[in-house]
């Protein structure tokens, strides 16, 4: 074969091949590991996996950090209402956005905007692409046995699709009349009617996303399909592995409708069509000037559509992170590996037939809604079955407690208190009284903030030395870890009984309007004791601002001082830890051959307590152990 030829994927050479000469096996090697593509090549506009990964992984996380910046003065607002933002970052505030926050104070236009990007932000910009496009790309092709992504050039239009939609939303901060204020959901027809062009900034990013979750998408469906190595069959795939591919399908099938309702908002905001536009709609006490004949209640109907199986692409990744750390540290397999793989096929298929659940208050039929009650409450099962699997993996096994896998457990009963608490939300008598108040945000909030972002912290810990060669620090992740999780509880935990008292949520001043202070001797206005969780709840979450302070300081300082490792530090079986560190252009260096499941720990008569994917069979023979002589 020629030097500058090479076969993909690599391992499909035959043993012989590449053996024939010393100086033939080099110049192949040559390039993929020795040609130096300089700065912007190898890190700007790279196609290797792994570079695409961590700029995935890095992005991600400087969205979470601003869309968490969001929420602290959304939290100063709802708890002073009128106030000026303290600490010099109300005049901040009035120097960058000017009359939308005059002296300082939070308007509540600017409110509308911070909540609708924070959503925004939170979903599409961070948690998403952290989740599935950073772990996937740089975990997925090492344990599969890939040399690469599918298709390379593809994955990095993918990353540079995110990074144009998620500076343009960013940018419309800065425009006049300001960001979007219709909220994450952009519901029509508020989304059009409000003046500012910060929606079709909003829409324009959204259709970059959704172009670069389905480019990401059909990438990982072909890598998985096409470049597993030889040996590893389906039920030889790390559940990490199927979490992400049903995820990829997940996104392929659901974002295309809400693409296609992108383009007819932006065609009503732009073109003055009436995609979702009524007819007799009145704005400012006056009737617009649009054709009508449009259904508002289509855009809900797409939107959700993509909306509730958004939901599994937020926690399918990081069940499976969850998993192959629990597996690792408990040095046993997991319990029940086919239950797990069938349950998140089961919850692929069902998250498309649940949408509607979001949709009660739209004057919904009996019928219908008993159907999509039946759907979510079926949903429910598999769900359930995954945190099974995983607590009794927790039996017997000679647990390893360390940063991740502290990370991991937590992840178990927060996520189980976001499920539980959303059951309420799937049956139409009480989603009536619980819709749009405090509980929902405390329920979707324990399923992605102490659910996905802690197993979201347990893979970065548990990949940070694939990744770099050196460990991250224990102990400041440990203080990490034990912070995070008091306040994260501390913030979210009295939002229900907020909720369950009727307190709304997206108002500017925190339901103030509505309280007993406001209101002496109104029926059922909310009593102060549940107006003053609010300001319990600030200081919550500028504790939990505080508490990332550890990790944020970690994740750089480890990158030249920390604990140097070895190729597998955790002593795991799959194979991402049997390639160099950090792995080299290609990955493996020598060709990979699959022999056993994932989860080969602590088999009886092997000499170490796990078994690598890649290690050939053999044959223990019992020997008598020679007894020394007294």
């Amino acid at each position: 074969m020629d030097a500058n030829i090479h076969q993909f994927p690599p391992y499909r050479e035959s043993e012989d091949h590449g053996h024939d000469g010393h100086d033939h096996g080099h110049d192949d090697h040559g390039g993929h590991e020795h040609h130096d593509p300089g700065f912007w090549r190898g890190y700007v506009f790279s196609s290797d996996h792994k570079i695409i990964g961590i700029q995935y992984g890095f992005t991600a996380l400087c969205f979470m950090l601003f869309g968490f910046f969001l929420m602290l003065l959304m939290r100063w607002q709802i708890a002073h209402p009128s106030e000026p933002v303290p600490l010099g970052l109300g005049w901040l505030l009035e120097k960058i956005l000017g009359n939308a926050a005059a002296g300082g104070i939070i308007s509540p236009e600017l409110y509308n905007s911070f909540g609708a990007m924070h959503g925004t932000i939170m979903v599409f910009l961070a948690i998403v692409p952290l989740a599935f496009a950073a772990f996937g790309n740089y975990v997925v092709p090492l344990m599969i046995g890939a040399p690469d992504m599918a298709f390379p050039r593809v994955n990095m239009a993918s990353y540079q699709a995110y990074f144009l939609g998620g500076m343009t939303m960013f940018v419309s901060f800065f425009i006049p009349g300001g960001a979007a204020q219709a909220g994450w959901t952009s519901y029509s027809p508020l989304a059009t009617s409000i003046p500012t062009h910060g929606q079709l900034f909003w829409i324009l990013g959204m259709v970059l996303l959704i172009n670069s979750s389905l480019l990401g998408a059909v990438n990982f469906i072909a890598t998985i399909i096409q470049l597993r190595a030889p040996g590893m069959t389906w039920m030889r795939l790390p559940f990490f592995v199927w979490a992400q591919f049903v995820t990829a399908f997940l996104l392929l099938l659901a974002f295309p409708p809400l693409e296609a309702a992108s383009v007819m908002q932006l065609m009503d905001n732009v073109a003055h069509t009436s995609f979702f536009l009524p007819t007799g709609l009145a704005t400012g006490g006056n009737l617009a000037h649009i054709s009508g004949g449009g259904s508002p209640l289509l855009w809900q109907h797409l939107f959700w559509f993509l909306g509730h199986p958004e939901v599994y692409v937020l926690i399918l990744p990081g069940m499976g992170i969850v998993c192959e750390i629990i597996a690792c540290n408990t040095r046993k397999p997991i319990w029940g590996y086919k239950s797990l793989v069938y349950s998140v096929l089961l919850i692929g298929f069902l998250s498309f037939i649940v949408w509607a659940h979001h949709m009660y208050m739209t004057g919904m039929g009996t019928k219908i809604s008993a159907f999509f009650q039946t759907t979510t409450m079926i949903i429910s099962i598999p769900s359930v079955i995954i945190l099974t699997c995983l607590f009794i993996s927790l039996w017997g096994g000679s647990i390893r407690i360390n940063t991740p896998m502290l990370f991991a457990l937590a992840f178990l009963p927060m996520f189980g208190i976001g499920g539980l608490t959303g059951l309420p939300l799937g049956f139409n008598a009480s989603d009536l009284y619980l819709h749009d108040t405090y509980y929902v945000i405390a329920h979707f909030h324990y399923v992605v903030a102490p659910g996905t972002i802690f197993a979201l912290f347990a893979g970065i810990y548990y990949w940070y030395p694939k990744m770099t060669g050196r460990k991250m620090n224990e102990f400041w992740g440990s203080v990490h870890f034990w912070c995070s999780l008091i306040f994260m509880n501390l913030v979210f935990m009295p939002m229900f009984e907020q909720g369950m008292k009727g307190m709304l949520r997206r108002m500017a001043d925190g339901g103030a309007n509505y309280s007993a202070a406001h209101s002496p001797g109104v029926a059922d206005a909310l009593p102060g004791t549940i107006m003053e969780l609010h300001h319990w709840i600030l200081l919550a979450a500028i504790c939990l601002g505080f508490a990332q302070i550890p990790f944020i300081v970690n994740v750089f300082w480890s990158m030249k001082h920390g604990e140097k490792v070895g190729d597998n530090p955790w002593e795991a079986t799959t194979i991402e830890w049997q390639t160099p560190t950090p792995p080299p252009h290609g990955n493996f260096t020598t060709p990979v051959h699959i022999y056993r499941g994932p989860y080969e720990y602590s088999v009886p008569g092997h000499a170490t307590d796990f078994t690598p994917q890649n290690e050939p069979e053999t044959t223990f023979i019992p020997s008598k152990v020679p007894v020394p002589a007294h």
